[in-house]
């Protein structure tokens, strides 16, 4: 089997749970996933199968959508709303639409990050979150990222319990913390805040409508039909430029051979296709620029 299984992660789960849950289902060793999610978080998270693993890296680095609540009023320890509360300001007077989406506007480009104290990131080889546990606070590395689009999904909750939630629609690169921008949010409308809700719905070109659910998953392979839940490779490369050969060239890509570069080929790197299907990753060449070579073969 190899393709992309475009699984719907349900609450509760890990992404490393979702990888063996599918190899235990799928009866293959060989799945990769794209993407951590926390397990109180839900959404798309494309699982990459045999050859398809070789995609990872390029799949992982795409855009990612997320719909989520923030929360005015309190903020807590992960930033989220699993863990304890850290800082209260009550919210009395119902903050306006238009000065939060004045707030949101300013966060749209490229932003700097801290990743949270509960996050995987290593520091001195040792993820954050381990030294979060033993009460530990060590500095941390700030981290480009850039978000494309953020605004209202609807329009803020009124106030309850001096507490007012917010539901904003995110499209924005690998690697960003949504929590933390809830938090960072928060502080520029003057209250401590937190992630109460997170869904993703698309990564790269692979959105939550192709998405199944593990109980999906089992009723094709009870029908012996597993085969036909994956998406071809090519859906997780649609983000990137390709270059098309013929027959008589297929070979010597799938050698792996050193070529001269197309005129065609504009971008540093790029999927080479063949009757519809994808057999191989290539590049500009680092030292010869009018070469092109290898990164992954199918």
């Amino acid at each position: 089997m190899h393709g992309i299984l475009p699984l719907w992660k349900e609450k509760g789960y890990t992404s490393h749970d979702c990888v063996s849950k599918a190899r235990g289902m799928l009866k293959t060793r060989k799945i990769g996933h794209t993407g951590t999610l926390d397990p109180d978080v839900e959404g798309v998270l494309p699982l990459c199968v045999g050859k398809a693993t070789k995609i990872v890296p390029f799949l992982t680095d795409t855009e990612k959508v997320y719909e989520a609540v923030i929360t005015l009023g309190s903020s807590t320890e992960t930033e989220d709303a699993s863990g304890d509360v850290v800082d209260q300001k009550p919210v009395v007077d119902e903050i306006p639409a238009s000065e939060i989406q004045s707030v949101l506007k300013s966060f749209i480009g490229e932003i700097t990050q801290v990743p949270p104290m509960y996050s995987a990131v290593k520091v001195k080889g040792k993820r954050l979150y381990q030294y979060a546990r033993e009460g530990i606070e060590v500095d941390r590395p700030e981290r480009k990222v850039t978000i494309k689009t953020i605004e209202l999904l609807d329009r803020p909750f009124p106030v309850k319990d001096e507490r007012q939630s917010v539901p904003i629609r995110v499209v924005c690169s690998k690697g960003t913390y949504i929590r933390t921008l809830c938090v960072d949010i928060g502080r520029e409308l003057g209250f401590p805040a937190h992630m109460s809700a997170l869904i993703r719905t698309q990564t790269g070109a692979i959105r939550k409508k192709d998405c199944l659910t593990f109980e999906q998953v089992q009723h094709y392979v009870d029908l012996e039909r597993q085969e036909e839940l994956l998406l071809p490779l090519s859906k997780g490369l649609e983000h990137m430029s390709s270059f098309q050969v013929s027959e008589q060239d297929k070979q010597a890509i799938l050698h792996g051979q050193v070529l001269p570069k197309p005129k065609e080929v504009t971008a540093p790197e790029f999927s080479v296709i063949c009757n519809h299907e994808v057999i191989a990753m290539y590049q500009v060449h680092p030292t010869k620029p009018n070469k092109i070579k290898p990164i992954r073969v199918f």
